[in-house]
């Protein structure tokens, strides 16, 4: 019938106090992600949570706005769940947030968390 192909099997490392990393099948050369750079589920999630915060608004509001389970906003809030594009966009809009502005957001936080200051700049003139 047909040939079976092998995959190299990825081991995920445990949580350690530098941060989560996958480690390839081919080094022990962190790929992604290293402590510098956090899960996009982790900061769509935050980014979510904070605006809803910030409206004073429940989660079971949100979400029945939005049409989902409490439950499944619950875990994308917290990082647990992978969003589909779909469901950020319900979310988005149950928020009154576009895509571009929540996408911004999630760039901010994202810039926050990676740009590390290199200490004091001096500028020649």
């Amino acid at each position: 019938m047909g040939d079976v192909i092998a995959f190299p099997a990825w081991k995920r490392a445990e949580r350690s106090p530098v941060g989560r990393v996958a480690v390839g099948p081919s080094s022990n050369r962190p790929i992604l992600p290293t402590p510098a750079q956090p899960l996009w589920r982790e900061v769509i999630g935050s980014v979510l949570r904070d605006e809803r915060h910030g409206q004073h608004r429940t989660l079971a509001q949100v979400a029945a706005r939005a049409g989902m389970s409490v439950q499944y906003l619950s875990e994308v809030e917290r990082g647990r769940k992978e969003a589909l594009s779909e469901m950020l966009a319900a979310v988005c809009g149950s928020l009154g947030i576009s895509l571009g502005q929540f996408a911004f957001r999630c760039a901010g936080a994202v810039d926050r968390v990676t740009t590390r200051p290199t200490g004091p700049v001096l500028l020649a003139g």
